[in-house]
């Protein structure tokens, strides 16, 4: 089972309160905070893609872009000793250490089976 819905580029989170017998979640990794609600796995959906079409209308409407979640970029802090090796095997490999990261990055994911 997912716990994330996905719908014009958003990916929205899934939750049920047992005290209020709902599901419920909110766009994920932007900075605005939007959410929605439903009483079953059909209505929450429903409510997932009535969330983001809304806010892309209200950004619209206030003139301003609205937050896209994973650009594809983030900063790390690896330390030192690991950002000295990256940048020398990069330097070794004539390639930028972007390059080095990325490939590290996705021969992990890859190895530990995470799908997109």
């Amino acid at each position: 089972m997912s716990t994330m819905l996905e719908y014009n580029g958003y990916l929205g989170s899934v939750e049920f309160s047992d005290a209020d017998e709902i599901f419920h979640g909110k766009l994920e990794f932007i900075r605005d905070l939007v959410t929605y609600e439903g009483t079953d796995a059909k209505s929450l959906k429903a409510a997932f893609h009535e969330a983001v079409d809304d806010y892309l209308e209200l950004c619209q409407d206030e003139g301003r872009t609205p937050d896209t979640p994973l650009k594809g970029s983030f900063n790390i802090r690896p330390g030192h000793d690991l950002h000295r090796r990256a940048i020398l095997l990069a330097s070794r490999r004539g390639v930028k250490l972007n390059n080095v990261v990325t490939d590290a990055l996705r021969a992990y994911l890859d190895r530990e089976d995470v799908v997109a």
